[in-house]
């Protein structure tokens, strides 16, 4: 059985990770280990290099946090201003002790009422909540499950990041070694 770590207690995360796992590796069990580590960036990361470097620390700091494992994930969520609008994202990083594997999610507009309370300074899910009404949605549907009437929600768009991120850990002959 191999171990999985996931650098967060955030349900979204693990729902992500595990489904991506469990697609991939099909004929593989997992345990699942979910650790609270800090990202070492802003509470809400702007643009791309910030969010990989939140994934990137939450990854590590997992290895350091639960050294005893097969693959170590860290996810984090970020935005980015494009034209004028503000853009959600994820980065997701996965490690074992040979390979990394990084992937973006896909990213969409979010409305102008949540960007600007993030500009102002709120995080992505404190400002869905006050706009939408809501509690806590980063830890269930998220502003894409919110703004999709849960056509799609923050796990389904962090899985496919997820999958990609595993690539290296499909095909470790066709990708290089090392971080």
């Amino acid at each position: 059985m191999k171990r999985i770590v996931i650098a967060s207690n955030n349900p979204v995360k693990q729902r992500a990770a595990v489904g991506a796992f469990e697609k991939l590796f099909p004929h593989e069990q997992f345990e699942v280990i979910r650790v609270e580590v800090p990202s070492e960036v802003n509470p809400q990361p702007m643009g791309d290099e910030e969010t990989l470097l939140g994934a990137l620390n939450r990854a590590w700091n997992a290895v350091h946090a639960h050294e005893q494992a097969d693959y170590w994930v860290g996810i984090e969520g970020g935005v980015s201003e494009h034209d004028c609008q503000l853009m959600a994202f994820a980065w997701v990083v996965v490690c074992d002790r040979q390979a990394v594997g990084k992937a973006r999610s896909a990213a969409f507009l979010l409305p102008e009422p949540v960007a600007e309370l993030i500009r102002a300074g709120k995080e992505l899910g404190e400002a869905d909540d006050l706009v939408f009404g809501r509690s806590n949605s980063k830890q269930e549907d998220g502003a894409i499950g919110l703004l999709t009437d849960g056509v799609i929600d923050r796990a389904a768009l962090y899985e496919p990041a997820v999958i990609m991120a595993l690539l290296p850990f499909r095909h470790p002959d066709l990708y290089l070694k090392g971080c």
